[in-house]
């Protein structure tokens, strides 16, 4: 491991352990494997920022009384020279979890008040390698990112710790993550701290989101301002790598 802890920066492995196991993933990747290889899903998320000092309080919610599931997740976003990724407001992006080695493309979507919607595509990968012809099963998408392989860039990376439950919530499960990190541009000395809690929707109803926000912001130490924000941790890197 690199000492910055990017994907970037790290030799390419010869091979992966293509199986998903449900202790080294999150349950995104899991949900993604119901046929132990590469799905699309899509992803509706509600996206909230808050203030270091507001985290034990958080933490103290009693629905969050369960213990969480932690796990560190590393992440290189690339794009080209010209920055057709950008333009098409797409995200490609490698991730380490635990072991398993995962490739995702996020489209273009739509985000308004945190909330988000978007399609993506994630699978395991050989790091480097951005084989999106096996990933994506958009011909057309597949073959525009095939053609741009030869010129995407590692440009920035995260590095967070994720806290991981799982809540049932007005009819909905919805998994609610709480990253905790750091955006850098490696060789650089450019970085930001990374504080974000995210409310995915995995089943039900998508106002159940908001409503969970609503309830999370009580606590029995007090109000947690839960800000809702429109910026992915993408276009977030993408700003911090506009300043080399």
């Amino acid at each position: 491991m690199p000492s910055c802890g990017c994907l970037g920066c790290m030799p390419l492995r010869p091979s992966i352990t293509t199986a998903f196991s449900r202790t080294a993933c999150c349950s995104r990747c899991c949900r993604h494997a119901a046929k132990a290889g590469f799905n699309r899903a899509m992803e509706t998320e509600l996206k909230l920022t808050l203030r270091q000092q507001d985290v034990p309080a958080l933490l103290a919610h009693p629905l969050l009384a369960a213990p969480a599931q932690v796990q560190r997740l590393l992440n290189t976003y690339f794009d080209t020279p010209a920055l057709d990724l950008k333009q098409r407001r797409m995200a490609v992006r490698e991730r380490l979890a635990g072991t398993q080695w995962l490739l995702t493309v996020k489209t273009a979507g739509k985000s308004e008040n945190g909330l988000s919607r978007r399609q993506e595509w994630e699978g395991p990968t050989t790091p480097g390698a951005l084989q999106f012809d096996a990933l994506v099963d958009d011909a057309a998408l597949a073959t525009d990112l095939m053609a741009l392989r030869p010129n995407l860039k590692a440009l920035f990376c995260t590095d967070f710790e994720r806290q991981r439950w799982v809540v049932t919530h007005e009819g909905a499960q919805i998994e609610v993550a709480l990253d905790q990190g750091r955006i850098h541009v490696p060789g650089t000395a450019l970085q930001e701290p990374l504080l974000e809690l995210e409310l995915e929707l995995l089943s039900g109803p998508e106002s159940a989101l908001m409503a969970l926000a609503n309830v999370l912001r009580q606590t029995p130490q007090g109000t947690v301002a839960l800000t809702p924000s429109d910026a992915s941790k993408a276009q977030r890197g993408m700003a911090l790598w506009a300043q080399t």
